[in-house]
C-alpha cells in the first residue's frame, strides 16, 4: 500500500503544479489496511471539477450491516448531508437484505445549490442504488469541494456502472485519494482486535485540510469492521469517539457544510452479537476504534493548510470538562496564537490573552503555563526560571504542546491544532482559481 499512497501523493502534487507541495507534517510512511469482509471499493474520474485524477468513490457494505452517522449541525448543510439524515433515520435495523451503499465526489459539495441539489443528490442516489439493488435510502452520497456552484451530477451517473463492476477489497488507498480535495495526501488509519476472542478489523480513511472545526464531524470520514454490532450501539460508540478524534481538532476554526462521519459493521465476524454499549466484551474493541478514528482526525490536522507545526493542547483545573474544552478550542482558533506559533514566536501573552477571552472561569494568580516541559509562567507572573531562550528553541521543533492549569477546578480537555501559515491564506485566496 505504501507504494500506491505515495503515487497517489505525488499525482495531487503534480496536479497542484508544485512536485513538493505535500505537507511537511505528513506521515512518513504508511500501514497497509486489510480488507473488511463486506466491505469493497471502488474509485473512478468523473470530471467534476479535476482533470487527470479520481473523484468519485464508490462503497459497498454487505446486506445485514449496521450503520452509524454524525453529520455537521450548520444551519446552511448540504442537500447530501440532509439526505443522509434521512437515510439514518430509516436504516435503524439491520435492512431488508439489501446492501448500504456510499458514494463520494470531490471538487463540488453540492451546498447551497437549492432544488437543484435535492435534485442532483436524488439522481445520485437512484443511479447508485438501481448499479448495486438496493434501495435509494440506502445509500449514503456525500459532496465536498466549492459551495454554490450546480453538481454535474450526469458525469457522475455516467460513471456509476463501471465503478460497481470495479469494486474489490482493496482499493483503500484509491478511495481516499478520490474524496481529497485540498488535502496534501491521502488519510488512512486500521486496527485489528478482538471481540471474545474472535479477530475483528477496522479500517478507515477521511479528508480534510481546511475548513475544519468541531461540530459533530468536522469533514468526510468512513470508518468499517466486521464486528457484529447492533445499530444502537454503534452509534453510541461512534458518538463516544467522535467526541475525543474529529471533535477535538481545528485547523482554522471553520465548520463544513459537508461534513458527514460514518461507521458501518458488516456482522460477519463470528461472534455473538453485541446489543449493549456497556457489554465488556468490547473494551477493546472501544479502545481500537478510538485509535482509528483519533489517528485520522491528527492526520488532518498534519494537513492543515499550510501547517508547519502540529500541536496539543491540555486544559486542567478549569471548572469543568465542558469549560476546559472552551478555553481550548479559544487558544486552538485564535489567530495570534497560531501566527505566534507559525513565525516559532513563544508569545506566551497571547495564550493568557485566549484564556482570559474564553469567558469560562480562571485563577490569574494559580495559573500555569507550559511549553513541553518547560514551565513559562504562573503565580500571576512569568516563571522565575523561565528563560526566553528555551521557549524560542523549544518553538523550532514541528510537534509542540501547550499546557494551562486555570486554576478553578477539576475539569480537563486536550485538543490538537496547528499554525496559521502565509501558505493558509494563499491556498484560500486561489481556492476558486
Amino acid at each position: 500500500m505504501s507504494n500506491e499512497v505515495e503515487a497517489l501523493k505525488a499525482q495531487l502534487a503534480a496536479i497542484k503544479g508544485t512536485p513538493g507541495a505535500i505537507s511537511p507534517l505528513a506521515p512518513t510512511s504508511y500501514q497497509t489496511l486489510d480488507p473488511v469482509p463486506g466491505v469493497t471499493l471502488a474509485a473512478g474520474a468523473a470530471g467534476v471539477k479535476y482533470a487527470g485524477r479520481n473523484d468519485v468513490m464508490l462503497a459497498r457494505v454487505a446486506p445485514g450491516a449496521s450503520i452509524a452517522g454524525v453529520f455537521t449541525r450548520s444551519a446552511t448543510r448540504s442537500a447530501p448531508v440532509r439526505w443522509c439524515e434521512g437515510a439514518l433515520a430509516e436504516c435503524v435495523g439491520h435492512g431488508d437484505g439489501q446492501p448500504l451503499v456510499i458514494l463520494v465526489n470531490s471538487g463540488n459539495s453540492n451546498a447551497f445549490t437549492g432544488r437543484a441539489g435535492d435534485e442532483s443528490t436524488e439522481a445520485l442516489a437512484n443511479a447508485a442504488a438501481k448499479a448495486l439493488g438496493t434501495n435509494p435510502k440506502r445509500v449514503f452520497p456525500a459532496s465536498t469541494g466549492v459551495i454554490g456552484e450546480r453538481l454535474p451530477h450526469e458525469r457522475i451517473v455516467a460513471v456509476i456502472d463501471g465503478l460497481a463492476a470495479s469494486l474489490n477489497e482493496t482499493a483503500w488507498p484509491e478511495a481516499a485519494g478520490a474524496i481529497m480535495t485540498t488535502d496534501t495526501f491521502p488519510k488512512l488509519a486500521g486496527a485489528r482486535t478482538r471481540i471474545d476472542g474472535v479477530p475483528v478489523t477496522i479500517s478507515g480513511f477521511t479528508k480534510g485540510s481546511g475548513m475544519i472545526a468541531p461540530d459533530m464531524a468536522t469533514m468526510l470520514g468512513y470508518v468499517f469492521t466486521d464486528a457484529a454490532i447492533a445499530p444502537d450501539v454503534l452509534q453510541a460508540l461512534l458518538n463516544e469517539t467522535n467526541a475525543r478524534s474529529f471533535n477535538a481538532i481545528t485547523v482554522d476554526g471553520d465548520t463544513s457544510t459537508s461534513d458527514t462521519v460514518l461507521l458501518a459493521a458488516t456482522g460477519k465476524a463470528d461472534h455473538a452479537l453485541v446489543t449493549d454499549a456497556a457489554d465488556p466484551r468490547i473494551a477493546d474493541f472501544r479502545a481500537a476504534l478510538g485509535g482509528v478514528m483519533q489517528d485520522l482526525a491528527h492526520q488532518i490536522v498534519r494537513d492543515g493548510e499550510g501547517a508547519s507545526k502540529f500541536i496539543r493542547i491540555d486544559i486542567s483545573g478549569a471548572e469543568d470538562d465542558r469549560a476546559a474544552r472552551v478555553i481550548a478550542m479559544a487558544i486552538a482558533n485564535s489567530p495570534l496564537v497560531k501566527t505566534a506559533f507559525a513565525g516559532e514566536d513563544p508569545n506566551w501573552g497571547r495564550i493568557v490573552m485566549a484564556v482570559g477571552k474564553s469567558g469560562e472561569a480562571a485563577d490569574r494568580d494559580k495559573m500555569t503555563i507550559r511549553f513541553g516541559d518547560i514551565l513559562v509562567a504562573e503565580q500571576g507572573w512569568v516563571a522565575e526560571a523561565y528563560r526566553e531562550d528555551d521557549g524560542a528553541a523549544y518553538m523550532k521543533q514541528p510537534e509542540l504542546s501547550v499546557a494551562v492549569d486555570v486554576g478553578i477546578g477539576s475539569g480537563a480537555s486536550t485538543v490538537w491544532t496547528c499554525d496559521l501559515t502565509y501558505a493558509y491564506v494563499r491556498i484560500n485566496a486561489d481556492y476558486r482559481s
